[in-house]
């Protein structure tokens, strides 16, 4: 009799930026509504954190985040506020995946134990490119907007090389 396939684990991914209150937001609810589209949200955890020293757990999600997201359908980020990684560290130690925005973060990294050895890759080398997603923080919204739309770029086009690996 043949052996039954093992289910494999869901796979766990986290998004990050420095503060947890835009890239990562927009990242993580757009990344949730492409899993649920294609019905693949059961086999995806998504989560998101800030990972720079003035991160803070329940900083206020920016309103120019919430707008951009409005104007592609999502009505609400998934968490009403951020998450900070240095008081949240199991993040980090249960992702299978790390997305980061830029390479600084990726640097940033290497100071937690808990990403030791974890696959770390920016948004844009997910989706087969080289370069960071620049920080809106303090910009006007059509800043927000491109932002918002290479991040969705991003990650259709890297939707496939996240789900198959």
């Amino acid at each position: 009799m043949p052996a039954e396939p093992v289910a494999a684990a869901p796979r766990r991914v986290l998004i990050v930026c420095h503060a947890n209150t835009s890239r990562s937001i927009i990242a993580e609810a757009v990344l949730l509504r492409l899993l649920r589209e294609r019905g693949l949200d059961g086999g995806v955890t998504v989560s998101s954190g800030g990972i720079a020293p003035f991160a803070r757990d329940g900083s206020l999600v920016s309103l120019d985040a919430k707008f951009v997201l409005q104007e592609i359908g999502i009505p609400a980020p998934p968490k009403p506020g951020a998450t900070d990684l240095k008081r949240n560290r199991h993040l980090l130690a249960d992702a299978d995946l790390i997305l980061v925005m830029t390479d600084e973060q990726r640097r940033m990294l290497a100071g937690f134990e808990e990403a030791a050895g974890k696959r770390v890759l920016t948004l844009r080398e997910l989706a087969g490119e080289t370069g960071d997603i620049a920080d809106p923080s303090m910009q006007d919204e059509d800043f927000f907007r491109r932002c918002r739309d290479q991040i969705v770029d991003c990650l259709e086009r890297g939707l496939p090389r996240l789900v198959e690996e």
